[in-house]
């Protein structure tokens, strides 16, 4: 049987990072149809209600109990709204290796979310589940991304040339008329070691929990 994730729940000062639910399919839909999320990201598009319950109901459990990764769905804690998804994938279990993916709702960018839910995820990889090594992929043009990369920590180890293919506005130039074209990659990792750097999460161990494993 391969190694897999438990399923888990992460709690951060304003955050709390759960299994993927039925009811998230509205949020998930209305995130994923973003101009940025369908430019910057390889999330299946159009992301419709129906695939997201599908991901809710069978996918993302599926992803996790295979030993690909998980998924969480990001939501504040004062007011229950759905802040974003993050991913895990291509986890390797023998490095103990992992990327790390994310998008963040239009209304929930410029708040620290996005920084916040990474390191979370982060500390919960290192310290609980002994993982020695987080990458993050970023699209040259996506600056938002890259600030995050930086903000939590992570470090520069190079470019993947011609490595993405961005969709939508961001590619529709007389060069690519299709809306998409190739980009590179800039190729981010975190080490636990990097942690020591970057300002901890209060008491990060308060209110995590493990729902069932």
């Amino acid at each position: 049987m391969a190694a897999s994730f438990p399923e888990t729940a992460i709690s951060t000062e304003r955050l709390l990072l759960r299994p993927l639910e039925v009811g998230d399919a509205p949020a998930l839909a209305e995130l994923m149809a973003d101009e940025p999320v369908h430019a910057w990201t390889d999330f299946p598009q159009p992301f419709t209600e129906d695939l997201a319950v599908r991901w809710a109901t069978a996918l993302a459990p599926a992803h996790r109990a295979e030993g690909h990764g998980i998924r969480f769905t990001v939501t504040e804690h004062l007011t229950q709204r759905v802040v974003g998804l993050v991913e895990l994938r291509h986890t390797d279990w023998r490095l103990r290796a992992t990327e790390v993916c994310y998008v963040t709702a239009p209304w929930a960018r410029g708040e620290g979310y996005a920084g916040e839910a990474v390191l979370g995820v982060a500390q919960w990889l290192f310290e609980d589940r002994g993982f020695q090594r987080l990458e993050m992929r970023t699209a040259a043009g996506n600056t938002a991304a890259q600030q995050v990369a930086q903000k939590v920590g992570c470090i520069s180890e190079g470019v993947l040339r011609s490595a993405w293919i961005v969709r939508g506005n961001e590619a529709l130039t007389a060069a690519a008329p299709t809306g998409e074209s190739r980009s590179d990659l800039i190729l981010w990792s975190l080490l636990p070691e990097d942690m020591e750097e970057v300002p901890q999460l209060p008491d990060p161990r308060a209110g995590r929990y493990v729902l069932r494993d």
